[in-house]
């Protein structure tokens, strides 16, 4: 018995595994996405290994009858869900021959050929995005593991060793994977700062400078702004060139997550709505996103080529024979991997196969289809938009509730022919299209759109999920425990008669009292400060108070109001803002504090709380962010 075939045999599967796939890219008429109970498909597998062959054939059969029916299609016409991937014949080939003759791209030694592929794959990259010829980069799986490998690329050129000054900052549309790679490389919940966006979800200038020097005059040392370059819920770019001159005026590394929308930059709109990414220290790209690769295909870009070696190349003794000559690049050396494949191999054979222009217009025709249905849903009466359109993404809302919205969403699925997806913005629920496969043509659009507008909802099944805060990141870590109350407890009674807690029982009240303390503050008394780092939430139960944004007075709160919830509620991964606004008490004041850490745990245990504090909370960021 050998693990080896004859070359009739390879070639007999290989033909019925190529025609199962060209049949199945074609066959647009099954569902966009089909879902399967974890018992079901328990029914369908199940049992030990076979010790003898069953045949390649049976096998192929069985994945297309039992695993391919219960997947998304990503690249159907109407997958318009969780930007979506819609790859290339020649760019899967290119996996297909780098899997068959299991290429290894970790070092010049055993991989000349492909490591200057990548090379050149990688030139065209840094000439698109427009960093220098002496910029670096590396291919690697995704996003994730580019917004880490830049994050810790940041750490190593400016400080080295990880330190407790350091300081990374994001808006608060940041995907997920930049506080998740904070958490990996050891920053603590007190070193990313949030901070909120504008009513087009961008970052906003000034509050980054604020944060930044605020931080810098308490000793802190600012390292990292993450930028997006296509916010993954809404496709927001931010204003890249004044953050980058922001950045660069306070030796500040600036990076660029651009995942799927920095390949936009191939057309001339995309270029204008990107204007200052150029000007990063590093930049994310996701080509097995909007270059229309197949899975996995990431890419971190750093101006400065030497700062990638420089972060990672180690060289054992076992080693030692594979080290880099003269000219030689061993991308091991360059990123986390030791053993890589050649994620070049498939974008390098799909570009020069198909040509630039047909991904130029492939993008350009997307934003297009994304243009058209936002003009149509700005006419509708009975839909409208929640954010502007931008880099293929589209957010608006049936003009109903968050119910009915939710339950449009699982009707439409539930049709088989198109899927969208949900986020959240400010709050409120939102319908996301994501316009970007090569497939789509405005037909799909069109037919989505008249089903979003004109089914009745009562029809559908109910549908109305719990949704995590507004941030696109959501609570995706425990909170931290909450620190003790110190000082007197507060009189469930009272707290009782306090709006935020109206709603409760007596048992409900009694229990949010054991996480509180009572605190006084005279007048004049500075309680919070914009910018600094403290997580307690409070609520006045006498007296009032000021609340200034930079020196502005936004607002002023009396008996029952409540503030401090912003910096009070986890983000993400234990992250979450700074003080976005300074509070000083204009008579004496009584306040109900709930220390750092009470908060998450009051409304977890409480939904009634919850609902009210993020209420508050989304009204504040929309009003006082600018």
């Amino acid at each position: 018995m050998s693990l080896s075939m004859d070359p009739e045999a390879m070639r007999r599967i290989g033909y019925r595994t190529i025609d199962m796939l060209v049949s199945e890219l074609g066959d647009h008429d099954a569902p966009v996405i089909r879902r399967a109970a974890p018992e079901e498909l328990a029914r369908r597998f199940g049992g030990p290994p076979p010790e003898e062959p069953e045949g390649f054939e049976r096998q192929l059969e069985r994945l297309r009858e039992d695993v391919l029916p219960f997947m998304a299609r990503s690249f159907h016409p109407g997958f318009f869900g969780f930007v979506p991937s819609s790859g290339t014949w020649p760019g899967a080939l290119g996996d297909l021959i780098a899997s068959a003759l299991n290429v290894h791209a970790g070092a010049w030694m055993v991989g000349a050929g492909p490591s200057q592929l990548e090379v050149e794959v990688l030139d065209w990259f840094k000439d698109w995005v427009g960093l220098p010829p002496e910029a670096g980069g590396i291919l690697v799986s995704g996003g994730s593991v580019a917004n880490m490998t830049a994050l810790a690329c940041a750490r190593e050129q400016t400080v080295g060793a990880m330190c407790d000054e350091v300081v990374a900052y994001v808006a608060d549309q940041a995907h997920s994977s930049v506080p998740r790679a904070a958490r990996v490389l050891g920053f603590r919940p007190d070193q990313v700062r949030v901070l909120p966006v504008d009513a087009s979800f961008r970052m906003v200038p000034r509050m980054l400078e604020a944060a930044l020097d605020a931080d810098a005059r308490a000793g802190r040392y600012p390292l990292f702004v993450s930028a997006n370059g296509g916010a993954t819920s809404t496709g927001a770019v931010d204003p890249l060139s004044e953050i980058a001159a922001i950045c660069h005026e306070r030796g500040v590394w600036m990076h660029v997550d651009a995942a799927y929308g920095g390949f936009a930059t191939l057309t001339a709109r995309g270029r204008a709505a990107l204007d200052g990414m150029s000007l990063a220290d590093s930049i994310t790209l996701d080509p097995h996103k909007w270059l229309y690769q197949p899975y996995e295909c990431g890419c971190v870009l750093v101006r400065d080529g030497r700062a990638l070696p420089a972060a990672f190349a180690m060289t054992p003794d076992y080693l030692r024979d594979a080290r880099a000559l003269a000219g030689e690049v061993n991308f091991a050396d360059h990123g986390l991997q030791l053993t890589r494949t050649a994620r070049a191999f498939k974008l390098w054979l799909s570009i020069r196969a198909l040509g630039l222009r047909a991904f130029r217009e492939a993008i350009d025709g997307a934003l297009d289809l994304a243009h058209a249905a936002a003009e149509r849903i700005e006419r509708s009466e009975t839909l409208e938009l929640m954010a502007p359109p931008s880099l293929g993404i589209v957010c608006f809302r049936r003009r109903a509730d968050e119910e009915v919205n939710a339950r449009l969403v699982a009707a439409l699925e539930a049709t088989g022919f198109a899927l969208v997806t949900s986020t959240r913005l400010r709050g409120r629920y939102a319908i996301r299209m994501c316009v970007l496969n090569h497939t789509t043509r405005a037909e799909h659009v069109d037919r989505t759109l008249d089903f979003l507008e004109t089914f009745d909802v009562g029809r559908a099944p109910r549908a109305a999920p719990e949704y995590p805060l507004h941030a696109e990141a959501g609570q995706t870590w425990p909170a931290t425990l909450p620190a003790l109350a110190t000082g007197p407890r507060p009189d469930w009674h009272a707290l009782r008669e306090l709006p935020l807690f109206a709603e409760l029982s007596d048992g409900e009240a009694a229990d949010a009292a054991t996480l509180a303390e009572l605190r006084d503050a005279d007048p004049s008394e500075t309680i919070v400060r914009q910018w600094e780092i403290s997580r307690d939430f409070y609520v006045l139960l006498d007296g009032a108070v000021d609340v200034f944004v930079d020196d502005r007075r936004v607002r002023e709160l009396h008996r029952g109001d409540m503030f401090g919830e912003i910096a009070a509620l986890e983000w993400a991964h234990g992250y979450g803002y700074p003080r976005t606004a300074s509070v000083v008490a204009t008579e004496a004041t009584r306040l109900v504090v709930f220390p750092d850490g009470a908060v998450n745990e009051l409304v977890r245990r409480l939904p009634a709380v919850g609902r009210r504090v993020r209420a508050t909370l989304n009204d504040r960021l929309t009003h006082d962010a600018g």
